[in-house]
């Protein structure tokens, strides 16, 4: 049974005595960054499981978890137009 886009979720899981946290996705792009990551860096970032329909779990370091403030239009702006005078192309999306 194939899951809707409404139930492939992202769950990042923590508590504050371990040093580690457990990302458990169904997204693409999310997916291969971190096996690209644990490939990269084995000592810190592992591959726990593979689930059917898709989805794995990674247990990666707490510290790697980010939450950041949006961009504003402005600097979002500014960055685009930056890249175009640099002459920088988006990355290909795939």
């Amino acid at each position: 049974m194939e899951l809707s886009r409404l139930e492939q979720e992202t769950i990042i899981l923590f508590n504050e005595a371990e040093p580690t946290a457990e990302i458990y996705t169904h997204n693409k792009k999310l997916r291969k960054k971190l096996e690209r990551l644990s490939q990269k860096h084995p000592d810190k970032i592992a591959f726990k499981s593979g689930q059917p329909g898709g989805a794995v779990s990674y247990t990666v370091p707490k510290k790697s978890i980010v939450v950041q403030e949006p961009y504003s239009d402005e600097r979002r702006e500014a960055a685009r137009q930056r890249a175009i005078q640099g002459r920088f192309s988006p990355p290909k999306q795939g």
